[in-house]
């Protein structure tokens, strides 16, 4: 499969998406083109979130260490596959073009998308990101992470 790298797309998040996480204060999407006309939702997830680039896992290594001591969630970033879960997140639904996963925290609520769409020569895979806060440390949160955000999923939809 061959995918350039350039051809990683910032979308403004469907108005759709975020009836995946009602009341939603953050969203944002990257699309991608892919040559892969079998490619399924989860597999495009297995390859954003288990195949890492070393600088993204060094970040993630980091950011645990960081937010352990304030309660916050640290996932664990172990390169598993399991039916329940992509990488370090909970899958809460799953259909070959669509694979939703996250998790409710006390601080903010996360959910990522990734939606396998068209057939080729248009195959593309869009992850989409929705965050709702619940407190001043989600809000603190979303913001400190949020240039490294947009860095890193592009860099994982590479990864497809």
């Amino acid at each position: 499969m061959t995918v350039q790298a350039s051809s990683v797309r910032d979308l403004e998040a469907d108005a759709g998406m975020k009836a995946l996480l009602p009341g939603a204060q953050f969203a944002d999407a990257f699309r991608i083109a892919v040559n892969d006309d079998a490619l399924t939702a989860r597999q495009a997830a297995e390859r954003m979130f288990l195949r890492l680039p070393r600088w993204i896992g060094g970040l993630m290594k980091l950011r645990n260490l960081v937010v352990a001591p304030l309660g916050l969630k640290t996932p664990s970033h172990a390169k598993t596959i399991a039916a329940d879960s992509i990488g370090p997140f909970p899958v809460i639904s799953e259909t070959p073009q669509r694979l939703v996963a996250g998790f409710d925290d006390r601080h903010l609520d996360f959910r990522v998308i990734v939606d396998v769409t068209g057939s080729l020569p248009d195959r593309q895979v869009t992850a989409t990101t929705l965050v709702m806060t619940h407190n001043l440390l989600g809000r603190v949160y979303l913001a400190t992470i949020m240039p490294f955000h947009r860095i890193i999923v592009p860099a994982m939809l590479r990864q497809v």
